[in-house]
């Protein structure tokens, strides 16, 4: 369980999780539940190979180690590598970075994907943070995956979700 944007307080306010806590238990576990949430890992390594994230990449990231140095608990700040790991997207009209859509982050392109890979002897990336029609999606030439669970969006796609088997 890896630490998504929906996972910080500003956000999953928004989406309703503080109003339903407070339905139907109370603002306290909202608030232990944010706890727990800044203390989430920000990503993983599966076998060496694979890496996990729930946004993207950073320009401020030049391998999975920088990650490790993030001190949790901690709150998303606006800029910066914990921001943009929650928030990055890759662009396939990218070369480099851009400035991201959102308003927040950056966006980057398949080179950036596969220098990042190469010097890091990983061989593929699989991250979430995307409505994609068929719950995947590939990027790069297969070599970063974005894998969305939630069918149906929020009842605003038509979207499929997936899972990933490793």
């Amino acid at each position: 369980l890896l630490r998504g944007n929906h996972e910080c307080a500003a956000i999953n306010r928004i989406y309703g999780f503080y109003d339903e806590c407070k339905r139907r238990y109370t603002i306290k576990l909202w608030k232990q539940f944010q706890e727990l949430f800044n203390a989430l890992p920000l990503a993983a390594i599966i076998e060496n190979k694979i890496f996990c994230i729930h946004g993207g990449l950073s320009p401020d990231m030049n391998s999975p180690e920088d990650l490790s140095r993030v001190v949790r608990p901690i709150e998303v700040p606006d800029t910066g590598l914990l921001c943009d790991t929650l928030w990055s997207d890759p662009d396939k009209d990218v070369v480099g970075w851009a400035e991201n859509d959102r308003g927040v982050s950056y966006t980057f392109g398949p080179d950036i994907v596969a220098g990042f890979l190469e010097k890091n002897g990983l061989d593929l990336i699989v991250r979430a943070h995307q409505v994609v029609e068929d719950g995947y999606e590939f990027f790069a030439g297969r070599s970063l995956v974005t894998i969305f669970s939630a069918p149906n969006y929020c009842g605003e796609f038509d979207n499929c979700g997936a899972m990933m088997s490793v």
